[in-house]
């Protein structure tokens, strides 16, 4: 009984480790949001008044208007919402941007539980989904 429980934890172990992001249309963004998921969205300020947000976006810029990112200073931003375990879904403008930011919380910040809103929020928007203007 002792040798299954200790496999069944080295395979629950290893997938975490091995896991990927996991690219989401906009009915599982829906599905994740109902399910308490927080959904950062990392455009710009500009960005968020010109399209919208998502109602109840967290509002966390990973890169700057030269695409620079400040990883040492937004990362413990992210895991005041989020820890490296729990899920979270990451947006951006055309899911270009959010895919690369899912991608290094995946495999250098150790998230293993990463949903990237593969089309963003054009995708959103262009479904006939609702945004709000940011506060």
């Amino acid at each position: 009984m002792k040798i299954k429980l200790l496999i069944a934890c080295l395979l629950f172990f290893a997938f975490q480790v091995n896991a990927e992001v996991k690219d989401v249309n906009n009915q599982e963004i829906i599905n994740l949001i109902n399910k308490n998921v927080p959904i950062i969205d990392i455009r710009r300020s500009a960005e968020w008044r010109d399209t919208g947000i998502i109602k109840g976006s967290i509002l966390l810029t990973f890169f700057d208007k030269k695409g620079n990112s400040n990883t040492e200073k937004w990362l413990p931003e992210l895991k005041k919402i989020a820890r490296e375990g729990d899920p979270v879904i990451i947006i951006c403008r055309s899911g270009r941007r959010s895919a690369i930011v899912s991608k290094f919380l995946n495999e250098q910040a150790n998230y293993t539980n990463v949903f990237n809103a593969s089309g963003g929020i054009l995708s959103w928007i262009s479904s006939k989904n609702k945004t709000v203007q940011p506060n």
